[in-house]
């Protein structure tokens, strides 16, 4: 049997502009004929209006099957489901379905639709006007950051795994629903373009306080997303519910721990944003400035490179001295190419790799289209994550103290005991 009451020592309060809905499970159960066991076994757990949790668990851990119970896609066995205090347990499912949005791994688009019927499929489905249906399709794309002008009569195979996978959460918010369930959306895509994925859905939750449900097998993304985490066991057993400080600094016991992994100081990085460290400005040159102003710029600037960005002031290049003398007249090949950006709801692990990768010393900052806005440098991350091991070495020697204390403690009350016995021998003796 499960652990029906989550583990759990804090959980975010959410927004008084929250337009998300609580969703409760009680005994939510699911078995498969000619199976023993179920597949998912008396699950209870409250989730709270306007919070992000991450399922996480080892494979065929039943995360996924859970997750489709919410929606009904999977119709459970037993238990009852609760959203927004109103029991969906037997409502219709094709009704439910279509107040709660979804996303999966492949974003599910229809080839035969263009990006905007795909989009306004669901609204479509549930009455709206024509008017509002087309400007909501435009909110939509303008919200994951797309050009409706660009990608509005586009199919799915004219756009990128990335692009795709912002019109499925444009497609599954369309409608405006309370509740998002997630199931690995983000697996497909390679690591940058779920880096920068895992930020928009970042910055779209700040904005609109939707109760979003994900799962996914990286614990990484779970810390990075998770306002709340919950590790699952087989069957769904709830190992643990928590914050991902709280699993970081304190795994409920082995398994939490083998998910946690090495490097828990470092897996820190990833509740930090960018946001939160200094991000300063840095010398920057448009693409068509003439090859001289730009010279001139950099020799004036004091660094030993230049940020070129192009026409749609994104990050492009970074030019150094060197580059230019060799350009002769052109930045075709002048310069290297900048490789990463990061966004201010971007991890300081996200701009840690970045810098890396780039080997610029620093990491562009970037805004909702793209555009330049300042750097994140490798001296800013250091301090970081030297402030982290510091604060985990402080912790490992208070944990000893402890330790020492009450092994003392253990010792003398050993040693009274002792004596107390053989006091007590020693009357009988007499």
């Amino acid at each position: 049997m499960s652990e029906t009451t989550p583990r759990s020592t804090s959980t975010p309060t959410s927004s008084s502009s929250s337009t998300g809905a609580a969703i409760e499970l009680e005994g939510l159960t699911k078995r498969y004929p000619g199976n023993a066991r179920p597949a998912v076994d008396n699950v209870s757990m409250e989730i709270k209006a306007g919070e992000t949790v991450v399922f996480v668990g080892p494979s065929g851990c039943g995360k996924s099957t859970t997750l489709k119970m919410i929606n009904r896609l999977i119709e459970p066995t037993g238990g009852r489901i609760r959203i927004g205090g109103e029991d969906v347990t037997d409502m219709d499912p094709v009704k439910l379905r279509r107040r709660i949005g979804y996303a999966i791994q492949s974003s599910g688009l229809f080839p035969h639709m263009t990006v905007a019927q795909n989009i306004a499929l669901v609204p479509r489905m549930t009455g709206w006007p024509t008017g509002r249906i087309k400007a909501r399709v435009e909110e939509m794309l303008d919200l994951v950051g797309l050009d409706p002008g660009e990608f509005h009569d586009r199919y799915p195979r004219q756009l990128s795994g990335g692009q795709q996978q912002r019109v499925g959460v444009a497609r599954a918010l369309a409608a405006d629903p309370p509740v998002l369930l997630m199931d690995e959306p983000f697996g497909a895509v390679d690591p940058i373009t779920r880096d920068h994925l895992q930020d928009e859905l970042i910055r779209l939750q700040h904005e609109l306080h939707k109760t979003i449900v994900f799962v996914t097998h990286d614990f990484d993304e779970a810390i990075k997303l998770g306002d709340r985490i919950v590790v699952l066991r087989e069957r769904s057993h709830i190992a643990q519910f928590d914050t991902p400080e709280a699993i970081l600094t304190n795994p409920a016991d082995d398994f939490v721990s083998g998910f946690v992994g090495a490097g828990a100081a470092l897996k820190r990085l990833n509740l930090t944003r960018v946001r939160n460290v200094e991000i300063t400005d840095y010398p920057t040159v448009a693409v068509d400035d003439p090859l001289q102003d730009i010279f001139n710029k950099l020799r004036s600037s004091g660094t030993n490179e230049i940020l070129l960005l192009d026409k749609r002031r994104r990050p492009y290049k970074w030019l150094r001295r060197g580059d230019l003398m060799r350009a002769r007249g052109s930045l075709a090949r002048a310069g290297t190419p900048v490789s990463d950006t990061v966004t201010r709801d971007a991890t300081l692990r996200d701009a840690l790799e970045a810098v890396l990768t780039d080997n610029a010393g620093r990491v562009a900052v970037t805004g909702r289209h793209g555009e330049y806005e300042g750097v994140v440098d490798m001296e800013t991350l250091m301090n970081s994550v030297h402030e982290l091991l510091e604060a985990d070495r402080l912790e490992a020697a208070q944990a000893q103290a402890e330790l020492e204390v009450a092994r003392t403690d253990r010792t003398h009350a050993e040693q009274e005991g002792d004596g107390r016995a053989d006091g007590k021998g020693g009357e009988v003796r007499a």
